[in-house]
């Protein structure tokens, strides 16, 4: 379920320009976004954080390649990209060596990349390898949580299913 509070602050702006959402998931779990255009001084700014009884996880665009973790109880750790600890997607992701800044335009590279890769395996009538890209499904699930987010903000935030 969600609820959306979609608002556009600049006039004549014809699509929202600032959004609240919180959302409530199955088991128990709880999450809130906030996306804007309008937040001066924060340059594109995305920062993922998840929380939960075991500990959390934060992620900084402007630092992609650190990841803290913060077990329950025990100090924060910094995973970099490519350091220890790194598993064999993580690795098959990483295109230059830890220390060199990585990002926006690999990210693209990546998804290029395992497209060919899946590509290929069809050509040569191989199996459908592992790939880490987004799926025509992705999509379909980003836009039926776009219309989840419009249908409430227009009924005053009120809370909304998301389809399954």
């Amino acid at each position: 379920m969600l609820a959306a509070d979609l608002t556009s602050f600049v006039p004549g702006r014809r699509l929202d320009d600032n959004a609240h959402v919180m959302l409530r998931f199955r088991g128990g779990a709880r999450g809130l976004l906030w996306a804007s255009q309008v937040a001066v001084g924060n340059e594109n700014a995305l920062r993922l954080r998840v929380y939960g009884d075991k500990g959390g996880l934060e992620w900084h665009q402007e630092a992609p390649d650190r990841l803290w973790l913060t077990p329950f109880g025990e100090p924060k750790r910094l995973m970099t990209r490519g350091g220890a600890g790194a598993g064999p997607a993580a690795s098959r992701m990483t295109r230059v060596p830890a220390g060199h800044p990585e990002g926006y335009l690999e990210g693209f590279a990546n998804i290029y990349a395992e497209a060919a890769r899946a590509i290929r395996a069809h050509r040569d009538g191989a199996a459908a390898p592992d790939v880490l890209y987004p799926t025509i499904q992705d999509g379909l699930i980003g836009m039926a949580f776009i219309e989840a987010c419009v249908r409430s903000s227009s009924q005053n935030a009120a809370w909304v299913e998301l389809p399954s």
